[in-house]
């Protein structure tokens, strides 16, 4: 290469600026992408002379909070042969412009909070804003991440802000709004710049390439855009680096393999194997990708942001005009749309947003994704609750209007299977001719009133029998916590009238045997001894018993064949709950006695399992 050349070659490298820098805003014109808010608020502002003292700028990474604060600093020093005011209009460079957007300027300080954090550096301020600006008309004061400032920081700044002297400005930027002082922020004109659209990135990319001269693809713009999330310099950074992977060209395939993206296509072909339970196909299809490149996690993320197309397209079909869009996406994400259930999109989104941080924390994220598709493969087959409950009906011969009558709150049909079904025989008929039944939700339950006063008087004779009625009598005047003790501590060891035996459990109050003794004095209007017996252990406490009761119950109703041929059809079924019921009688018949349990715990033909 001759001497020539590598001199002209230096010269393009000292003279290359990176599009982030080449292409940053210099007036408000150039902020009207995606803010046009806040550009509308500071027009009317220096319109009227209502120029605020102190600005914060809040927002995401790479909005463009610090281009924006240079651009007000200068908007206030405006000043040419025919100007000398506060404008927006910044069409005619001033004398000052150019300083201040290079950061050079004397009267417009910048600070780092995140290197300069602590009171002397406030102390500084402070003492320099007495005098006067040097050539410019307000000695303005940029201070970027301004949440990183000490608590000392912000209380030697606030007088200062509240009353500063006329010459000087404010303007503070921050990324963490929540963590500046409300009397900080209160002393400040806030202005929220907003994360830019994808479309609105997508223009601003073409723009900038056209100006370049440089060849592009939308799809590839669309993929930069997207990854972008809303910030302007991340995109441009990212757009910088496509046309090197490209060699002066932006190719969606070039993109695609810098990103580490699968192609939407491929995304969409996928979501659909996923939608038809065809797990093998799925699999085959993401192995694929990932042999193309793909990145485990971004082929998660991806199939996420389609599923939210596909549902948000349901509600907006308007939506698919959107420019960042494939043109794969706009023309099958309606066909998903009309097609898949919004029960299977919520189920598939809440599965992905569970499985993609897994995905990242695995050491193995490929199997990781693997799995999650299996997942969501199996699930997209299961069939909502309704649809179960009816065909559950439909299997035990019961007819399926209770299983789909809609729910007075307004919740569509009855909720879960397994949580909103009875399995119940008829006395005098075999276990095989179980059917389904709905269970009243709370809407339809009765209304459980609270005991008059008068009941709540201390009764003279009360049968005490057993450490059940104890805990009745507890609820019945309103002593929840002793009832919750008694529940929880107590053991039987006998009882007879005026005589109460315990054993406690650990961590049972010192106090409960005298408070029990005097409760029960108060209650049954006769003198009560309980006392503590250590030699005995006791029967178990009323919560294990409970619990033991239910997993009894739960023992029992497993081995129904009825409710085995509901898990051998619903693998994933479970039971919630087993409750006894009595089924109330016949108008104009007498009720049969109720059905007894035996003293081995079995259940009884005729009562009611819920699950």
């Amino acid at each position: 290469m001759s001497d020539d050349a590598l001199s002209l070659s230096s010269e393009q490298q000292a003279g290359y600026r990176v599009l982030a820098r080449k292409y940053r805003p210099k007036d408000f014109s150039d902020l009207m992408v995606g803010q046009e808010p806040m550009v509308r608020t500071l027009t009317n502002a220096f319109a009227t002379g209502r120029i605020a003292q102190a600005y914060m700028l809040t927002g995401v990474r790479g909005v463009g909070k610090t281009t924006t604060a240079r651009i007000l600093a200068r908007a206030l020093n405006y000043r040419t042969a025919e100007i000398d005011r506060p404008t927006i209009d910044l069409r005619i460079p001033g004398e000052h412009c150019q300083a201040i957007m290079e950061g050079r300027h004397v009267d417009v300080i910048e600070m780092d909070a995140a290197s300069h954090t602590g009171i002397d550096d406030i102390r500084e301020i402070i003492e320099q804003v007495r005098y006067r600006p040097a050539s410019a008309r307000y000695k303005v004061y940029i201070i970027d991440e301004v949440h990183m400032l000490s608590t000392q920081a912000f209380n030697g700044l606030l007088k200062t802000l509240e009353e500063p002297p006329a010459h000087v400005k404010f303007i503070f930027a921050t990324t963490e709004i929540r963590k500046v002082p409300i009397t900080v922020l209160s002393r400040c004109q806030r202005f929220d710049l907003r994360r830019i659209s994808a479309a609105d990135l997508t223009g601003l990319f073409t723009t900038i390439l056209d100006k370049e001269a440089i060849p592009a693809e939308p799809e590839a713009l669309a993929m930069i855009a997207r990854a972008a999330e809303g910030s302007a310099r991340d995109g441009l950074s990212l757009l910088d680096q496509a046309i090197a992977h490209g060699a002066g060209h932006v190719v969606a395939d070039t993109v695609r393999a810098m990103l580490g993206l699968a192609d939407r296509s491929r995304v969409v072909d996928l979501f659909d194997h996923l939608m038809r339970g065809d797990a093998a196909a799925a699999l085959g299809e993401f192995g694929a990708q990932y042999e193309a490149g793909a990145n485990p996690v971004a082929v998660l993320t991806d199939l996420a942001d389609f599923t939210h197309l596909v549902t948000r397209l349901k509600y907006v079909p308007e939506a698919a005009d959107d420019p960042s869009l494939s043109e794969v996406e706009r023309r099958r994400g309606p066909d998903f749309a009309g097609t898949v259930a919004v029960t299977t999109l919520s189920r598939v989104w809440q599965m992905l947003l569970k499985g993609i941080p897994e995905a990242e924390a695995s050491s193995r994220p490929q199997a990781a994704a693997e799995m999650v598709l299996i997942r969501l493969a199996h699930a997209a087959s299961l069939p909502s609750p309704e649809e179960a409950a009816r065909r559950v009906m439909e299997l035990a011969g019961g007819t399926p209007a209770a299983a789909s009558r809609p729910s007075p709150r307004g919740d569509g049909p009855q909720a879960a299977l397994s949580a909103a079904s009875t399995l119940s025989a008829p006395r005098g008929q075999p276990s095989g001719a179980t059917m389904l039944r709905a269970v009243p939700n709370e809407a339809e339950r009765p209304a459980i009133l609270p005991a008059p006063v008068s009941d709540l008087r201390p009764e003279p004779l009360v049968d005490v029998a057993s450490l059940a009625d104890i805990a009745d009598l507890c609820a019945r005047h309103r002593e929840a916590k002793l009832k919750a003790q008694v529940r929880s501590f107590v053991r039987l060891v006998k009882i007879e009238p005026g005589r109460l035996d315990l054993n406690l459990t650990d961590g049972a109050p010192k106090s409960l045997l005298n408070d029990l003794a005097v409760k029960l004095k108060e209650w049954t209007g006769i003198h009560w001894i309980v006392s503590l017996n250590t030699q005995a252990p006791g029967g178990p406490t009323l919560a294990e018993a409970e619990v033991q009761e239910r997993e009894q119950r739960v023992t029992d109703a497993r081995q129904d064949p009825d409710v085995a041929a509901i898990f051998a059809r619903f693998p994933g079924a479970r039971i919630i709950d087993v409750r006894i019921k009595t089924p109330e009688p016949e108008p104009d018949m007498v009720a049969p006695p109720a059905a007894a349990e035996s003293a081995e715990g079995d259940i009884l033909p005729g009562d009611d399992i819920e699950f």
